[in-house]
């Protein structure tokens, strides 16, 4: 007996088949299906077996329902399609008896499902005991697929044991370490973004993930799709948002289905917003966003009883306000609805929509100074109540609404850093001072109890919002940006993370740090961000499992997670996110391959970059800038030394793109 089966054999019971009695071809084609690292290897053996002449018909029964789950699992219209059964039943039924030698095949799709719906829910992940015995049973299967056929490194990838990439970037003579690491983040988030191009988009614009899922990948390819310019991505961005939006329940310019704001928001913003970045001139998509501004005013929002524009509820859709009452709340998540009008206020001043947002800023302005139901003064809330304008949902805690099933999702502190960057805009654009109250209230509280932390402390108390408020330091950063100020500087200093993205000059060693870590992560696992992903808006999470209680008790010191945040932030100069309020000084019209690009100083009045080209051959790119003030500038091209590359050559700005 070859050792390579005995694994096999462990998990048969005395009644299984016999190497003897199902024959050496059989049992050869069996291991090479469990060893194989691609599905589409798996299910040509699984197919070949099912064909094998006289075969016993139960094995060849069961070796075709395997075939066919392979089937499904390659090419359901769906990635997830069993999402619903495993999070009933924690197991997937696929009709074969324990005793069947096929019965082993099942181990490693049983623990990717139960990994993947980890991920996902967010009722499984944050719940310690519903999320332990699911990775709990995960790893149970992962240890049972390496087990029978130990030459499959994908079961290995999930119990923590990396696969290495194939390709390389070593250092270049020449070139700074922060330029090959950049580089090589660059082109690894690169790699993935065409895998998924390549491999999953389907003839309808579709990636297997579903409209609402799928939409939210171009977050994670910011740094590449809008930091650079590549052209393959940026048509897969537009024939992707072109064909979501033209879909029968979208064409009236917002979902037609009654879900929650989260939810409804995402198919629009999340089409709308990226292909603003990318044709800001093109007049379809401000008609787009215009549209949302339209519904917000026109539907789904009105005067509270205070006398206060609010929306009315957290469930709505482009023709209909659900009127219940424990769901009759305003909330932080509901800047998503209205994202892309958002950014076109930011791009045009259209008064309009300034009166629109403002007035509704006033609202939460309101909302925050006061010390209601408990909540502090000075806190945002994460919901108010219509139509009477409270604080809070219907439920007795201010912090928690339960507007919504899902117990996490609207619960205090919940979508606050896009509430806090809209709070920032609607100061950028009015130049009222009122709009920073709640960011300088929620920064004075932050850093008392950074200067003296209190960790156990009550529930929707100051301290226990305190220990909650670290997003803040993103928008406080991208507020010292325009401004120049140093008012929140003792803050930003104490919040260590806003340091790289501010100031990267100045902490070169902490900014090498993050990028060799971001490396890290990406230079291992890559079926884990590609072929292994369940759901798209999880591309990225992969290495989460690694967490400590996570799949094991301790997190695994070898896998670490990508940060494509930081790409962006240095490749643009903006201090956070792209999302709301986003503050690149600048879009490199260049793809993103061989190069690195490090903005130094950014604001109104200049733009300092450090470039690295790593092509052999010259290359030709231009540059969008978004930060400068009207006026008159010089710009010079300068090698290291100081020489010049060019003559020194002077430009025009008159407005906010150059």
């Amino acid at each position: 007996m070859h050792a390579a089966i005995v694994p096999l054999l462990i998990f048969l019971s005395a009644g299984a088949k016999t190497i003897a009695s199902i024959g050496e071809t059989a049992q050869a084609l069996i291991e090479q299906a469990g060893n194989a690292e691609d599905d589409a290897v798996r299910l040509a053996r699984l197919r070949r077996l099912a064909e094998l002449p006289g075969l016993d018909v139960r094995i060849r029964a069961d070796a075709e329902k395997m075939a066919a789950f392979v089937q499904r699992w390659l090419h359901e219209e769906q990635l997830a399609f069993f999402g619903r059964e495993v999070g009933r039943k924690l197991d997937y039924d696929f009709q074969i008896e324990p005793s069947s030698p096929i019965f082993p095949l099942t181990h490693l799709y049983r623990g990717r499902m139960l990994a993947w719906l980890t991920l996902e829910s967010g009722g499984i992940i944050n719940n310690a005991s519903r999320r332990r015995e699911f990775l709990d049973r995960a790893a149970a299967e992962f240890r049972k697929a390496a087990a029978a056929f130990p030459r499959n490194r994908i079961a290995g990838m999930y119990l923590g044991r990396p696969i290495a990439c194939a390709k390389h970037y070593p250092p270049e003579a020449g070139a700074p370490e922060w330029a090959v690491l950049q580089r090589e983040n660059l082109e690894r988030l690169t790699d993935i973004i065409e895998w998924w191009i390549d491999h999953r988009m389907r003839p309808n614009g579709e990636y297997g993930g579903g409209w609402g899922d799928d939409c939210e990948m171009w977050r994670w390819w910011v740094p590449v799709l809008v930091a650079f310019e590549e052209p393959k991505i940026v048509r897969a961005q537009a024939r992707f948002s072109k064909a979501l939006l033209s879909q029968p329940y979208m064409q009236a310019g917002y979902t037609r289905v009654l879900t929650d704001v989260e939810h409804t928001a995402e198919d629009s913003s999340d089409a709308i917003t990226p292909m603003m970045h990318l044709e800001p001139d093109n007049p379809a998509w401000k008609a787009h966003a215009l549209r949302l501004a339209e519904l917000m005013e026109t539907l789904w929002t009105g005067r509270n009883q205070r006398g206060q524009l609010q929306f009315r509820s957290t469930y709505f859709s482009v023709d209909r306000v659900d009127e219940r009452t424990d769901r009759a709340c305003d909330t932080v998540y509901h800047v998503r609805a209205v994202q892309p009008a958002l950014l076109l206020w930011q791009r045009t001043g259209d008064p309009r929509l300034g009166r629109l947002f403002t007035a509704w800023m006033d609202t939460w302005v309101d909302a925050a100074a006061r010390a209601e139901r408990g909540k502090p003064a000075g806190i945002l809330p994460s919901a108010i109540h219509w139509p009477d304008g409270s604080v809070g949902g219907t439920s007795p805690d201010w912090w928690d609404p339960r507007n919504h099933s899902e117990p996490t999702l609207y619960a205090w502190p919940s979508a606050l850093r896009m509430m806090n960057n809209t709070l920032l805009l609607a100061w950028h654009m009015s130049k009222k001072e009122k709009y920073l109250e709640p960011l300088r209230s929620m920064a004075a509280i932050r850093l008392r109890w950074l200067r003296n932390p209190q960790h156990a402390a009550a529930p929707g108390s100051e301290s226990w919002c305190a220990a909650r408020l670290g997003l803040l330091a993103e928008t406080l950063a991208k507020y010292k940006r325009l401004s120049a100020s140093t008012e929140f500087d003792e803050l930003l200093a104490r919040e260590q993370f806003a340091a790289v993205a501010l100031d990267p000059a100045a902490n070169r060693r902490a900014l090498i740090e993050q990028l060799e870590t971001s490396a890290r992560a990406l230079r291992v696992n890559f079926e884990g961000y590609t072929s292994e992903v369940r759901y798209t808006d999880r591309v990225l999470r992969f290495p989460a499992l690694f967490r400590r209680d996570m799949m094991f008790a301790q997190a695994s010191p070898g896998i670490h997670e990508p940060n494509p945040d930081l790409i962006y932030h240095l490749a643009t100069g903006d201090p956070g996110e792209c999302g709301y309020m986003p503050l690149a000084a600048v879009r490199w019209l260049t793809p993103p391959r061989g190069i690195a690009a490090l903005v130094t100083r950014s604001g109104p009045t200049e733009l300092t970059a450090e470039l690295f080209h790593f092509g052999r051959q010259n290359r030709a790119m231009g540059a969008e800038l978004f930060l400068l003030s009207p006026g008159q500038y010089a710009f010079q091209l300068l090698q290291p030394d100081g020489a010049a590359v060019c003559p020194t050559q002077r430009f025009l700005v008159v407005g906010p793109r150059t």
